[in-house]
């Protein structure tokens, strides 16, 4: 069985990633929650993740023995283990696209998620649960970084949708509308402009029963972290 250690579901957006991939995808998989309480050396985050992961993040996969961190290196893991075991367990089902240009695109988008948008990510940290409007009006006007991740996530959608017709990123859910989950949170707690067909897919990525059944959970989730709150004193 696989093993998937998360933090909060309603700031952890890297443990939301391979969550979100394994419940759309219909894998079975136990959760082990390791709450957030700080990520000082000897808190009780790190004393749970270190043994497991020396470097004391999460997410963290484990299946027979092996672990694997990082959040893509885990998607890439899981899409190796949905084919590797296609014939009895997932019949006609893959993570990635089937098409190898589209495959490859995929995983280079993914890839710029991983390494890039560092500017929405910062400013905008994900908050499920929260409504900033207010905050993301004030960070769309000061923070030009933002405009610009913002612009370029609306150029790559906006691409992929029209060339690959919808609903999702690459035609069917795919890693690539895992990856970008998160983001899609981001947009709706900032509520940042974007035009509507990008509001659209917003609308269905957050209606998939897999990222749905993480918000839910998010929002009943009654931790407030203090250092994954940076424009708020306490929780509504």
């Amino acid at each position: 069985m696989l093993k998937l250690y998360i933090g909060n579901k309603n700031y952890s957006s890297w443990s939301m990633r391979p969550w979100v991939l394994l419940r759309q995808a219909g894998i079975d998989f136990d959760e082990v929650m390791v709450r957030f309480d700080s990520l000082d050396a000897g808190s009780e985050f790190k004393q749970v993740v270190e043994p497991i992961n020396p470097a004391g993040k999460v997410p963290i996969l484990v299946h027979d023995g092996l672990v694997i961190w990082d959040s893509l290196a885990i998607c890439e893991y899981v899409a190796e283990y949905v084919a590797e075991n296609a014939a009895k367990k997932f019949p006609d089902k893959s993570l990635w696209p089937r098409d190898a240009k589209a495959r490859a695109r995929a995983r280079s988008v993914c890839g710029e998620m991983h390494s890039g948008l560092g500017a929405l990510r910062s400013n905008c940290p994900m908050n499920i649960e929260a409504s900033l409007p207010e905050i993301g009006q004030i960070v769309w006007r000061d923070k030009p970084g933002v405009r610009d991740d913002v612009a370029r996530v609306v150029a790559m959608w906006s691409a992929l949708l029209a060339e690959h017709g919808g609903p999702m990123l690459f035609g069917g859910f795919s890693i690539a509308d895992a990856y970008f989950a998160p983001v899609c949170m981001r947009l709706k707690t900032y509520a940042l402009p974007v035009p509507a067909a990008i509001s659209a897919y917003v609308d269905r990525v957050s209606a998939l029963p897999g990222v749905k059944a993480w918000i839910d959970e998010a929002r009943v989730e009654k931790d407030f972290v203090v250092f994954d709150e940076p424009y708020r004193f306490a929780r509504k």
